[in-house]
């Protein structure tokens, strides 16, 4: 093995810890020690690899993109009605950041930076492959959103943004689903907290992106 291959062999060693240590505890609570730890090497090392813990996180980000979108692919009916498209593609983000928190996490941590910080703090190279991996899958939201704007079932100006704008949507309400609370005013003026169902967080995930689409206010489910 010469050392380019070693160099990439290692990369993905690093990628493969950051992911589990990820899954396991959370974006938060991964440092770069217990990442180096798990590799069986000095954290110096990682930043040989990587220009730092944002650009580590962008490469894991990728990981999680990937699996997403092979979850799109795999669930959505390329030859359904629009509509039909749009829900299943809702649906399957929303299972998907279910049952992966750290996806959530790991996505709303880049999500928190302005886009020209994040770009000095993650290399060329990584930020090009971040951005195919986020538009593989927001593509499929945006195929669902111009075809149902082409057969007049939709009202979009901007289908890419409308699109950026779900996505953001969705791990708000991932958010709410993993807190399982939602806050409410009681009578007495006292907050209150009610527990709060997937299943009615997904169908409302749904509806709202539809009626989004259709240039219509969403109504309680």
């Amino acid at each position: 093995m010469d050392v380019d291959e070693r160099r990439a062999q290692r990369r993905r060693e690093i990628i493969a810890a950051t992911r589990v240590l990820f899954d396991e505890r959370g974006v938060r609570d991964a440092q770069i020690e217990d990442i180096a730890r798990a590799v069986g090497i000095n954290r110096a090392i990682i930043y040989r690899h990587f220009t730092g813990k944002e650009e580590l996180f962008a490469v894991t980000l990728v990981e999680y993109l990937r699996e997403l979108e092979a979850c799109f692919a795999e669930r959505v009916d390329a030859d359904a009605d629009p509509g039909a498209r749009l829900g299943a593609v809702v649906s399957a983000f929303f299972d998907y950041g279910v049952d992966h928190p750290a996806f959530v996490d790991c996505a709303q941590t880049l999500l928190r930076r302005r886009g020209a910080e994040l770009a000095e703090e993650v290399g060329d190279e990584v930020m090009i492959e971040l951005g195919t991996a986020i538009s593989a899958c927001l593509g499929h939201l945006v195929a669902a959103l111009d075809d149902g704007d082409a057969s007049g079932d939709f009202q979009v100006d901007e289908p890419s943004l409308v699109a950026n704008l779900l996505y953001a949507q969705g791990l708000g309400a991932l958010n709410l689903a993993h807190l399982q609370w939602s806050v409410r005013e009681h009578n007495t003026g006292m907050p209150v907290v009610d527990d709060v169902a997937t299943d009615t967080l997904r169908a409302l995930l749904v509806r709202g992106a539809l009626a989004m689409a259709k240039g219509a206010t969403p109504k309680p489910v």
